[in-house]
C-alpha cells in the first residue's frame, strides 16, 4: 500500500538524547488509508467471516460464536501488527529497535514541561487507569448478546467451556496481547498518532481518538467508550511522547480479561 508523506517531519524522542529518527508527516488521505486498512478487514471478520465460522465448529450455547470471534478477530488484530511493520519498514528502510523505538514512540515518557524522562512521571498511569475502568459505566447501545464476552463468560456454557482448557486460555491471552500491545495500540497511538500533526495540527490527539472509536466497526457498541479513549489514551500519549502510556492504560482490560478467565480455567 503505498502512503504518501510531506516533508514535513517530526523526530522520535530518545529517553536520554536528542531525536535521531525522523518521522514523516501523513496526509489526510494517507492517514484515512490506514485506518481504513485496519478497520474494514476487523469489520468484514466479525461480521462476515465470524458467522460462517460458527456454523462449523462445535460446542453449546455461545462456545461455537466465542471460537469464531476469537479466531477471526485474532487474524484481525496479528494484521494490525504485520501492517506496522510493512509501513515502519518502508518509511525507515530498517526494523533496527533504534529506529522502530524511536518513530513509534516506544520511549519513557517525557514531560513537556522540565524534560523529565521516566520515573514519577509513569504515576500519571494510576489516575488514567482510573478514567479507562471508568469508562465501563458509559452507556452502551444495541450489544447482542452472543457477542459479550462478559456474558459468556458468566454462562453455564462459558464456565464449562475454560475449565481446565489450557489451550483456549492461550489464545485469550494471545489475543489481548495483539489488542492492547502489538496491535491497536501500536497502530494508532504508535504509528498513526506521530504522523498526523501535520494534517491535524494541534487537534490530531482529538482526531486520533475518533478514527480509534470509528474504527471499532467490528463491534459499533463500544463507539463511545472508545471516543473517550481520546482523553484517557491519545491526549496523554501526545503530550508525553510516549505510546508505552497508552499501551499501559489499555492493557488493564487485558489483565483483568486474563485473569477472569484463568480464574475459570483453574
Amino acid at each position: 500500500m503505498h502512503v504518501a508523506a510531506e516533508v514535513t517531519v517530526i523526530a522520535g524522542l530518545s529517553d536520554t538524547a536528542a531525536p535521531t529518527v525522523e518521522v514523516p508527516q501523513l496526509r489526510r488521505r494517507a492517514v484515512l488509508a490506514v485506518w481504513a486498512v485496519a478497520a474494514l478487514p476487523m469489520a468484514a471478520l466479525a461480521w462476515l467471516v465470524a458467522p460462517v465460522l460458527e456454523s462449523r465448529l462445535s460446542g453449546v450455547g455461545g462456545v461455537p460464536m466465542f471460537k469464531a470471534l476469537s479466531v477471526s478477530l485474532g487474524l484481525g488484530l496479528v494484521w494490525q501488527f504485520v501492517l506496522v511493520v510493512i509501513l515502519v519498514s518502508r518509511e525507515q528502510r530498517t526494523l533496527r529497535w533504534s529506529s522502530v523505538r524511536d518513530s513509534l514512540w516506544l520511549r519513557s515518557p517525557r514531560s513537556p514541561r522540565s524534560g523529565r524522562v521516566g520515573g514519577r512521571l509513569w504515576l500519571i498511569f494510576i489516575p488514567l487507569a482510573a478514567l479507562f475502568l471508568a469508562e465501563g459505566f458509559l452507556p452502551v447501545f444495541w450489544q447482542p448478546a452472543n457477542r459479550d464476552l462478559a456474558t459468556f463468560l458468566a454462562s453455564d456454557a462459558g464456565r464449562s467451556f475454560f475449565a481446565g482448557n489450557w489451550g483456549w486460555f492461550a489464545v485469550v491471552v494471545l489475543m489481548v496481547v495483539f489488542n492492547t500491545v502489538l496491535g491497536e495500540e501500536l497502530l494508532f497511538r504508535g504509528y498513526l498518532l506521530p504522523r498526523m500533526n501535520g494534517a491535524f495540527g494541534r487537534g490530531d490527539w482529538f482526531v486520533n481518538g475518533v478514527l480509534f472509536a470509528a474504527y471499532h466497526l467490528h463491534m459499533p457498541w463500544a463507539f463511545l467508550p472508545s471516543l473517550a479513549d481520546a482523553f484517557v489514551l491519545s491526549y496523554p500519549t501526545k503530550r508525553y511522547r510516549s505510546a508505552w502510556i497508552g499501551i499501559a492504560v489499555h492493557s488493564v482490560q487485558s489483565v483483568a480479561v486474563v485473569a477472569l478467565v484463568l480464574v475459570l480455567v483453574i
